[in-house]
């Protein structure tokens, strides 16, 4: 029978919150090059996904997803091009068999094609088993897509199960960025042991999505005026800048792609590339180097 919370003894509470847990802080002493601070820009793919992932057969909807890849992509692509920055795309397998040559062209470009679920599932409702067959075949897939495997993971609505980290270690997965315990890289420790997984946060503050998600049937609707979500994002890295660590920016193109947003991205990067001393990588590469900065074992090591 089970217990409510408050009847709770305490190895079951304290085994809830240490079960995966922040370990030592990977923020390196120095970046690549002299840099000040690391900055890493990511778009979840995620396209027609959202809608098949509810058992939807919106018309409306799936054109939505659409868009990302038709007009949204190729917008941000531009701004990235104009300022020679490279970027990691989260994508789900079925976005990414749905739209290959966008990925293949992602990949020729230098940007990272990392793990983001098969169609965007939510892996806490899933049984163990389903889980991890869904992040096996989404790792095949896209690696018969790119011709490479991913080396890190988003999980889709960065929902992670009970499940999900014993997944990424079998895997032997590099590094993640769905948890939220730090600004900075850390070590994912789990049951109090180390992992050799890099955390690279994530924070709602830092996603477009929080900003300006329409829901027509429920109550979400989009409130920020995008001036003020580019002077929180600019806040943000202007903080990381100071703290010599890492700003993390989550995107999505059917978020941030329209004409009235991409502003948002194009005058963010002319503030951060006029620091001048700031190392805009892939999350592969600011994992990588954050690893081998700290020494660290590698997964299952």
């Amino acid at each position: 029978m089970s217990r409510e919370p408050w009847q709770w003894d305490e190895p079951e509470w304290r085994g809830r919150v240490e079960a995966v847990r922040a370990g030592r802080t990977l923020k390196p002493r120095t970046w690549p090059g002299g840099a000040r601070c690391a900055v890493a820009l990511s778009f979840d793919s995620d396209h027609e996904t959202n809608e098949l992932r509810d058992g939807g057969r919106s018309i409306a909807r799936l054109s939505w997803g659409e868009y990302g890849s038709r007009a949204g992509l190729p917008r941000i692509k531009r701004v990235l091009e104009r300022f020679g920055a490279r970027a990691s795309f989260f994508v789900p397998a079925v976005s990414a068999l749905l739209h290959p040559d966008e990925q293949r062209a992602l990949v020729d470009e230098g940007h990272e094609i990392g793990l983001h679920g098969w169609i965007h599932e939510r892996n806490t409702e899933l049984p163990p088993e389903a889980e991890r067959e869904l992040m096996l075949r989404a790792a095949d897939a896209l690696q018969d897509v790119t011709g490479s495997r991913p080396v890190g993971m988003r999980t889709p609505s960065w929902d992670y199960s009970d499940h999900t980290l014993a997944i990424a270690r079998e895997m032997g997965l590099g590094y993640d960025s769905s948890l939220f315990s730090d600004d900075d890289p850390y070590e994912i420790v789990a049951d109090g042991v180390p992992t050799g997984i890099v955390e690279l946060p994530v924070e709602w503050i830092r996603d477009d999505a929080a900003y300006f998600l329409m829901n027509r049937f429920g109550a979400q609707r989009p409130y920020t005026p995008p001036a003020d979500v580019l002077d929180i994002f600019r806040r943000e890295f202007d903080g990381a800048h100071e703290d010599g660590g890492l700003f993390l920016l989550t995107m999505h193109p059917h978020v941030i792609g329209y004409r009235s947003r991409i502003f948002i991205l194009e005058e963010l990067l002319d503030h951060i590339t006029a620091k001048g001393d700031v190392w805009i990588a892939t999350h592969a590469e600011i994992a990588a180097y954050c690893a081998v900065e700290a020494r660290l074992e590698t997964p299952n090591a």
